[in-house]
């Protein structure tokens, strides 16, 4: 009896461990979160390829607990503009973070 509650000790630990192991916290996401965020970049995306003033090959995409993050070279100011709109109006994003620059800026 001593030898199997032993045993069922280390087991219950070793669970808890796991399941706090895969616990998202502040600066990591959980499985469910990852897999949203990644939804999230893919409609993102797709929103930008079907719309013709937002070339979706110069703009890139990441999230992160719903905060999009844009990045990369575009045209003009109003394609970063159209961009961070686009964005904002997918469902699941919370907050739009533009950090894309403008190629005419860039070149100074």
């Amino acid at each position: 009896m001593h030898y199997s509650y032993r045993l069922y000790l280390i087991l219950a630990g070793l669970v808890l461990a796991v399941l706090t192991a895969c616990a998202p916290t502040a600066t990591r996401q959980g499985t469910g979160e990852y897999i949203d965020d990644a939804v999230i970049s893919s409609r993102v995306k797709a929103a930008f390829a079907a719309d013709p003033g937002v070339k979706a090959t110069e703009v890139q995409v990441e999230t992160f607990k719903g905060t999009v993050q844009l990045s990369g070279f575009v045209e003009s100011a109003e394609s970063a503009v159209r961009a961070a709109q686009i964005a904002r109006d997918v469902p699941g994003v919370k907050e739009v973070r533009n950090a894309m620059v403008t190629k005419e800026a860039g070149r100074q």
